[in-house]
């Protein structure tokens, strides 16, 4: 068999046990349209790489021989996740393939950014490989920032990073399968998987900075310069606003960055006056999303970050603004909601990252 075609039915095998948590030899043929002889030697395959195990016999009245049950191997390998997207802390865990959280690790990083950053990344991850007791599948990290193909960090303002070669480096340091993505991008991936997110939808997530990530028709969506999705240094309003970090004046990320919320926050005397902060990041949410949402006809905007400052009036006003400004008959069922997931997403987001990456299976 071609190695290509061996690879890609290898994971379709992977992908559908996945899904599934306990499917025969016979019952992965019809499955994936494979003959019963190419499954057994993948399934081989896939047994002696300790990637599926057998679970017993499957448990039922059928004539005949009882079916040999199998499932990926959920505990046998790990996979470590790190989230380098929070104002003044670095975030990592170690997870089993089904995302579930074995082991976590934080770094203080305020103030931290360039060659420092980096070192930090380091640190953590350190730490993380050190918590673990099975073999590591992969590390996963979710950037801020414009990160291409390759796992290179081309712009990270907040983080001091311009041109910065992230998966390069900590896979030398590292010797381990490291992959490197925007962490908006990685939040979407988790959205999808893991929390019950739509073909075609948007999540937003906000923290120290601002991005969103898109997928349309099932996929992710990355633009020509890898920069979908950056909204953070979108102008909202005409109406002027705070300088932004950029050197624009009234960007999204000068309405909706936490830190920025935080501090007009700080300001006010009044739970009216709170309301009222809250409630403009959101209208300048909704303003810079709207054209987003008509243009691609979503059906989905998800936002993540700080749930005691989005989820309620920042969400409502958000929600109310997005319905303002589209038309009704296109987007009336649209979904305006905060994640499930909470502070995990990334960490969720780098494990589907890893999962697809190493095996093909999301």
């Amino acid at each position: 068999m071609p190695e290509h075609a061996r690879s890609h039915n290898r994971a379709l095998v992977l992908q559908a046990l996945y899904r599934a948590e306990g499917l025969s030899r016979a019952d992965l043929a019809r499955e994936v349209g494979l003959t019963r002889v190419t499954i057994s030697d993948l399934v081989g395959d896939l047994i002696s790489e300790n990637l599926v195990i057998e679970l017993g016999v499957r448990t039922g009245s059928r004539p005949g021989k009882p079916a040999t049950m199998l499932d990926i191997n959920r505990d046998g390998f790990v996979v470590v996740g790190i989230d380098l997207s929070h104002n003044s802390l670095f975030t990592g865990a170690v997870t089993n393939l089904d995302g579930v959280v074995l082991h976590r690790e934080e770094l203080d990083v305020d103030g931290v950014a360039g060659d420092q950053a980096v070192e930090a990344t380091v640190q953590l991850l350190e730490r993380l490989v050190a918590g673990t007791t099975a073999p590591i599948l992969g590390v996963g990290i979710g950037s801020p920032g414009i990160v291409d193909a390759t796992g290179t960090v081309l712009s990270a303002p907040n983080l001091g990073w311009k041109d910065m070669p992230l998966q390069q480096i900590l896979s030398m340091r590292t010797q381990l399968p490291v992959q490197v993505a925007n962490d908006a991008n990685v939040a979407a991936l988790a959205e999808r998987t893991f929390g019950g997110g739509g073909a075609d939808m948007m999540l937003v997530r906000a923290d120290l900075g601002v991005g969103a990530g898109l997928i349309v028709g099932g996929q992710q969506v990355y633009g020509s310069g890898f920069a979908a999705g950056e909204i953070g240094h979108v102008m909202v309003g005409t109406n002027g606003g705070d300088t932004c970090g950029c050197g624009k004046t009234g960007c999204l990320e000068t309405w909706l960055a936490t830190p920025r919320i935080e501090a007009r926050l700080a300001g006010a005397t009044t739970d009216a006056e709170r309301v009222a902060i809250l409630r403009e990041a959101g209208e300048r949410l909704g303003i810079a999303t709207a054209p987003i949402v008509g243009a691609l006809n979503l059906g989905e905007v998800v936002l993540s970050g700080p749930s005691e400052l989005i989820d309620g009036p920042l969400l409502e006003a958000a929600a109310d603004t997005l319905r303002d400004r589209t038309m009704a008959e296109f987007v009336g069922d649209l979904s305006v909601r905060m994640t499930t997931l909470g502070r995990d997403i990334i960490v969720l987001g780098a494990v589907v990252m890893v999962l697809t990456g190493q095996l093909g299976v999301y």
